[in-house]
């Protein structure tokens, strides 16, 4: 009822009724955005194409700067763009080898190719290095990645990841979903409660971010 009173005010307003409805959209939008979380970011890519320039231009200045390259293949990570991240943290290895997040990075990289032995020795080596890297997602990673090739090591990942990471509803989401592609119904399922449970006894100002999680779980378990 709100929404009709809003489009007919915004209707004598603009005096368009097209016009008005996209604000309305843009309006439910942003408040999906600021309170669930649900919906992809439209601004996401763009800033992340402004940061990886940034970078690019940082390194051309300065070849030599290992933070710039960091920054850089991790930007290439969350873009889904495995090759590129992968030939920058390539030339920075020497530099790098007793850094835990630089070997998660990489193995991260490696399994994005599809070369499951070099990206599980590289995420095991950063597991070696400091067991709780990432808040044990290396586990997590290692798990979806050899989930249909190899079940038996999938699940002993996953096991690993519960023994660390006992505190995120999106880990246990993912858990969930891992499980889902093993055919684990009744893993998955625990997985997806195990989320809601944890969102519950979290503090107001940590809801916000955890819950699209949540809401995605409860989807999931239907």
């Amino acid at each position: 009822m709100k929404l009709f009173f809003l489009f007919g005010f915004l209707w004598w307003i603009l005096g368009n009724p097209f016009l008005a409805i996209i604000v309305i959209l843009v309006i439910l939008y942003f408040l999906e955005r600021r309170f669930i979380g649900l919906s992809p970011s439209l601004f996401r890519p763009f800033r992340r194409r402004s940061a990886i320039n940034r970078q690019r231009r940082q390194i051309q200045m300065s070849p030599h700067d290992v933070s710039a390259k960091t920054e850089l293949a991790r930007l290439y990570l969350e873009g889904k763009k495995y090759r590129e991240a992968n030939e920058i943290l390539g030339e920075i290895e020497s530099r790098m080898e007793h850094s835990a997040e630089y070997w998660s990075d990489l193995g991260l990289s490696e399994l994005g190719l599809g070369r499951l032995p070099e990206g599980e020795q590289a995420m095991l080596k950063a597991l070696e290095i400091s067991p709780r890297v990432k808040y044990g997602i290396p586990y997590l990673r290692l798990g979806e990645a050899f989930a249909e090739s190899d079940p038996a090591k999938a699940i002993k990942y996953l096991e690993e990841f519960k023994t660390v990471h006992s505190s995120s509803c999106e880990a246990y989401y993912r858990l969930g979903l891992v499980y889902e592609r093993m055919g684990s119904k009744e893993e998955a399922k625990s997985a997806f409660q195990e989320c809601r449970t944890i969102y519950r006894a979290l503090p107001k100002y940590m809801k916000r971010k955890e819950r699209k999680w949540m809401l995605k779980s409860m989807m999931r378990a239907k």
